[in-house]
């Protein structure tokens, strides 16, 4: 009798510790923001972009999807230099468990990862990276490009401006790959409306000093001054284009890329006037607000921006779909159920994401205000329209991604 009771004992051991009875614990997900914390993007992505992705996880967990999965939360910091952020998405999948990989400002980042990240067949939700070849000529099947893209900011503000009677633009360009994107992108939306682009600067990224390139953009006489760069190089440029008395003199500047921090480092008195284009803005409707009070309560008082909203956006879909799909190990499957479902939250409201990884949601041209048009803190934006997701972002068509090559 003792050995039947040890050998029952063992035959139950043995089926607690199957393949099918495991089946009933959670799913383990391990997520990575890799962003600059230090640099020139810190105030529009940086720790900002962690605290939007912990809410995420909160949001998820408290959901009845939520008892499904477990969740760990890592970061790091990657300089704005792609070598190191290749190196470290590649440590984070091989040596570290990671499964998805959010945010990457700087688009020559979010390019290197996007490659490694198909090598090692993962998710790469990129939120703060630029560039439209993200969907285009380096499209890819482990890669979603989630809040905007330099051919939405060149067709929302190149093409408002061009309606306004500003026809000709000179282009003052950050040298690398997001700049160039941003530039191209924005010069076929100001001809495609009818302007004339009369030249452009290239200047390095990033810049302290845009004396000389501001200069070389005064003399062309054009009407615009294009600023196909971002975070403090563009707050830099529009600050020191204030001290040379740029826009007193009739030219005027366009932020191609801005955000709500720009902004708030610039002062209204600056700023006032600036249209632009953003995916995203803390008082839309009572869901943004909500969802960006609780956001600021973590961060210092800080609203979010667009590219903070993103993170949180992108990962709460993504972990949406591993609790559907059961597990994160298959990221095709978990992919195509990303892409299958629409996406539900109170910052984005409701889209799609494309075959090309194109995620689809409205987008919105916006005013800065004056100073007297400011109500408090942080109110920043007039809206001047907005524009649906089926026409803010470039189509398909003749975008250059090959999905036969997938």
């Amino acid at each position: 009798m003792r050995i039947r009771s040890m050998m029952a004992a063992v035959s139950m051991a043995a089926l607690c510790s199957s393949p099918a009875m495991a089946q009933d614990a959670p799913a383990s997900v391990k997520a990575g923001v890799l962003n600059d914390m230090s640099g020139t993007y810190a105030d529009v992505t940086g720790q900002g972009a962690v605290v939007a992705a912990q809410l995420a996880i909160d949001d998820f967990k408290a959901s009845e999807a939520g008892a499904n999965v477990d969740v760990e939360l890592v970061s790091a910091d990657h300089q704005n230099k792609p070598d190191v952020a290749a190196t470290t998405a590649r440590s984070w999948y091989e040596a570290e468990g990671v499964d998805v990989i959010l945010d990457l400002p700087a688009s020559s980042t979010a390019l290197a990862v996007a490659d490694v990240t198909r090598q090692m067949d993962k998710v790469v939700i990129v939120s703060g990276g630029g560039t439209s070849d993200l969907t285009g000529t380096n499209c890819s099947p482990n890669t979603i490009h989630w809040t905007y893209d330099t051919w939405s900011l060149a067709h929302g503000t190149g093409s408002a401006l061009v309606r306004e009677g500003l026809t000709s633009w000179f282009f003052l360009t950050a040298d690398y790959a997001f700049g160039h994107a941003l530039e191209r992108d924005t010069s076929q939306s100001v001809e495609e409306a009818g302007g004339t682009v009369v030249g452009s600067v290239r200047h390095p990224f990033p810049t302290q000093d845009f004396s000389s390139f501001l200069l070389q953009a005064q003399a062309s006489g054009a009407q615009v001054i294009g600023l196909a760069n971002a975070g403090a190089d563009t707050t830099n440029a529009i600050k020191q284009a204030a001290e040379f008395g740029i826009v007193q003199s009739g030219q005027a500047l366009a932020g191609l890329l801005m955000f709500i921090s720009d902004i708030h480092s610039l002062g209204l008195q600056t700023a006032q006037g600036l249209v632009l284009t953003e995916a995203f803005y803390w008082d839309l409707n009572d869901g943004t607000r909500e969802w960006s009070q609780r956001f600021a309560e973590r961060f210092d008082g800080r609203m979010p921006t667009s590219s903070q909203a993103g993170v949180y956006s992108g990962l709460l879909h993504y972990l949406k779909a591993v609790a559907e799909v059961g597990s994160p190990d298959d990221a095709a499957a978990v992919i195509a159920q990303m892409k299958a479902t629409q996406s539900e939250d109170p910052l984005f409201t409701s889209g799609m994401i494309r075959e090309d990884g194109r995620k689809l949601h409205d987008m919105y041209l916006f005013r800065v205000k004056t100073p007297e048009q400011s109500e408090g803190p942080w109110d920043y934006y007039e809206l001047v329209s907005t524009i649906p997701g089926d026409e803010a972002f470039r189509p398909m068509e003749g975008s250059g991604c090959d999905l036969s090559n997938w």
